[in-house]
C-alpha cells in the first residue's frame, strides 16, 4: 500500500479510537452499561449508517464461515437463536445486519440484547459510520436511494438516520468510521480483525484436469495447457492406462522437460496465490488441459495437488474428462 494511503488509514483508526466513548477492550464495559462481550463472540451485530459499508462487512464475514442474514426483524432474533442452536451441529458463529430498515431495532434493541446477554449469548455490537460527504458520495456512485429518503433529501435523511442512532451507537463496543476506506480496505480490516481462520486458509483452490476436446472449464480462472510435454498415449503399453497409475506418472515425470516447467509452476503459484488472497478471492480454479483429458494432465494435477498438500493449502481435485477420456 504506498505511503500516503497507510498513513490516512492509521488516521482513520486513530479518528474512530477518539469517537468510541471511552476506547473499549475486551475486558472493559461498552459505554451505555452494557455488558461486557467475550472474547470470542458467537453473535456479531452490524448497525450504522447506510453507505457505510455493512453489507461489504457482512459479505467478508460469510467468505470465512459465518452464518449471516441481513435485515432481520429484531421480535424474531430470540427465536432465530434458538431454532439454529437447536439443529446446528457445530458452533459457527453468527453475523446480522440490523438497522433503520429492520423492524423493532431502534425501539427495542436494548431489551433484546440484554435479555440475551441474560441467557448466556455473547454479543459484539459494530458501528460502522462514514463523514456525511462521504456517504452523499457513495449514494452518488451507486445511484441507490436512502431507507429514509422517501420524501426528504439523502443529506437530510442521513442526518435523522445519524441522530435516530444515537443511542444505539453508545452501547457499541466497536466504532468504525470507514471514511478513509475504499472496500477492499475495509474487507480485509475485517477478515483481520473478526477472522479466526488462518490468512493461508481462506482461499480454497480447485484443481481440474481436463481434455481440450471437451472444451476448457467454463469456472476455470487460470488455465495451463500441458500439451508440450511428451504424450503417453505414443507408447502403446501405456496408452489404456490414466496418469493416475504408477507407469504413467513415472513416464510423465521421468522427462527433463516436465521437472523444469514444476521447478517454474511451483514458482510461479508461490508467488500468486498469497496475492489473491491478499486481495480476498475465497476460491481459485486452475484448469490443467492436454488433448485427451486422461494422462498428462492427470498427472500434473495430481503432482499440484501433492504440491499444495506440502504448503498446508486447502484443494480440491477432479479429473473432469478421465472417464471418457481416450488417449492423452
Amino acid at each position: 500500500m504506498p505511503l500516503a494511503a497507510a498513513r490516512k488509514l492509521r488516521a482513520a483508526t486513530a479518528m474512530t479510537a477518539s469517537q468510541a466513548d471511552p476506547p473499549l477492550t475486551a475486558d472493559s464495559p461498552p459505554p451505555g452499561g452494557a455488558k461486557p462481550f467475550a472474547a470470542r463472540f458467537s453473535i456479531l451485530i452490524i448497525t450504522g449508517l447506510s453507505g457505510s459499508g455493512k453489507s461489504t462487512v457482512l459479505r467478508a464475514l460469510e467468505d470465512v464461515g459465518y452464518f449471516c442474514v441481513d435485515n432481520l426483524p429484531l421480535s424474531l432474533l430470540p427465536a432465530f437463536l434458538t431454532e439454529l442452536e437447536r439443529s446446528s451441529q457445530d458452533s459457527r458463529k453468527i453475523a446480522l445486519v440490523m438497522d433503520v430498515r429492520t423492524a423493532g431495532f431502534l425501539q427495542d434493541y436494548s431489551r433484546v440484547c440484554r435479555e440475551l446477554q441474560d441467557q448466556g449469548y455473547a454479543l459484539h455490537l459494530l458501528f460502522l459510520e462514514a463523514d456525511e460527504r462521504v456517504l452523499l458520495r457513495r449514494f452518488s456512485q451507486t445511484r441507490r436511494q436512502h431507507p429514509l429518503a422517501d420524501h426528504e433529501s439523502i443529506a437530510e435523511a442521513l442526518r435523522q438516520e445519524r441522530a435516530s442512532l444515537q443511542g444505539v451507537r453508545q452501547m457499541a463496543h466497536r466504532i468504525l468510521d470507514t471514511s478513509l476506506y475504499n472496500p477492499h480496505q475495509l474487507r480485509k480490516l475485517i477478515l483481520d480483525e473478526y477472522s479466526e481462520v488462518e490468512p493461508r486458509q481462506r482461499m480454497l483452490l480447485h484443481l481440474i484436469s481436463f481434455s481440450y476436446k471437451y472444451g476448457i472449464p467454463p469456472e476455470a480462472d487460470l488455465v495451463m495447457d500441458v500439451r508440450f510435454l511428451p504424450n503417453p498415449y505414443f507408447i502403446e503399453e501405456l496408452r489404456p492406462l490414466t496418469g493416475n497409475e504408477p507407469r504413467v506418472r513415472e513416464f510423465v515425470l521421468g522427462q527433463e522437460e516436465t521437472m523444469a516447467f514444476l521447478g517454474q509452476f511451483y514458482g510461479f503459484l508461490d508467488f500468486l496465490l498469497p496475492r489473491f488472497q491478499r486481495e480476498g478471492k475465497t476460491h481459485l480454479t486452475l484448469a490443467i488441459g492436454c488433448t485427451g483429458g486422461q494422462h498428462r494432465s492427470v498427472v500434473i494435477a495430481n503432482v499440484l495437488g501433492e504440491h499444495l498438500s506440502q504448503e498446508n493449502l486447502p484443494f480440491t481435485l477432479t479429473h473432469r474428462d478421465l472417464a471418457q477420456a481416450a488417449g492423452g
